[in-house]
């Protein structure tokens, strides 16, 4: 490592994970996990880690495609996991606490899994930054004894991308992309529908060149998200009257364009009391 900060706080993920001797990681896909995955490979090898990816219809169909290859990029042995969330009507009901309900059903079945096939420990992404934000999830990995290394270490997000890019890592600095569900507001129930609904839309904008972006799904109500420095491009009567024309064919009635831009979580704007004038 090129940077002393960051050479000592990877010292101390490998020690940590060479602490736990095997580990069962929580996958998604994502910079954070992916990170994980590798320093947990370089720490244990190859047999004694196992990279477990969630599959269910909150997860879009190219993200589990591309989680199976980034683990067979990065060496790692990996298997899929079909979860259960949609069975629980605390999570269908979509309370600001939802992702407790989703990750309690995967971290039951990693700690499961873990035991079945004589693994030490799970592990996930969380990293240090994470533990100041609104995270239902941390607490279902407190209660399933679910380790984070990276927080452990004090690895912030902008460290483990650089961490990442030393080591490789295709997806360092790939955008973060929550599950489906994360779009849809608090208190309108989730349904297998409304998530193709998402995945399509923004499958669609993506096609169009917005690598970063969210469509926040309000009812009949479409709310578009894209970085503030590309908000111009939609000054284009062309580029409008396509993706308004592709949402209504998706079922929304009114397509809208959030002038404050992309920012991730902002869901959480409701409950975390955010001042929405500022910039």
């Amino acid at each position: 490592m090129t940077v002393p900060l960051l050479s000592a706080k990877f010292e101390c993920l490998q020690q940590r994970l060479r602490a736990l001797e095997s580990v069962v990681v929580a996958f998604s896909g994502g910079v954070d996990s992916a990170f994980a995955l590798k320093a947990a490979v370089m720490a244990l090898g190859r047999e004694r880690v196992l990279a477990v990816t969630g599959r269910s219809p909150s997860v879009p169909a190219a993200e589990l495609e591309a989680a199976a290859a980034l683990a067979a990029e990065i060496g790692a042995a990996h298997e899929f996991l079909d979860t259960h969330e949609f069975d629980d009507a605390n999570y269908v009901a979509n309370p600001v606490n939802r992702c407790y309900f989703c990750k309690t059903d995967l971290y039951t079945q990693l700690a499961q899994l873990a035991q079945q096939r004589g693994f030490a420990a799970v592990i996930n992404g969380v990293n240090a930054d994470d533990l100041g934000d609104y995270r239902p999830g941390l607490q279902a990995a407190a209660e399933h004894d679910v380790f984070a290394p990276l927080a452990e270490c004090g690895i912030t997000k902008a460290e483990l991308r650089a961490l990442a890019t030393e080591l490789g890592l295709s997806v360092h600095d790939k955008p973060a992309s929550p599950c489906l569900s994360s779009r849809i507001q608090y208190g309108e129930a989730i349904t297998p529908e409304k998530l193709q609904r998402i995945d399509a839309a923004e499958a669609f904008l993506r096609a169009l060149g917005f690598r970063e972006c969210r469509v926040r799904h309000h009812g009949t109500l479409a709310r578009i998200e894209v970085p503030a420095e590309q908000i111009a491009r939609f000054a284009d009567p062309e580029l409008r009257a396509a993706v308004d024309r592709r949402f209504r064919e998706l079922g929304y009635r009114y397509v809208t364009l959030d002038l404050r831009g992309f920012r991730s979580g902002s869901m959480n704007e409701v409950i975390l009391g955010a001042n929405l004038a500022r910039p």
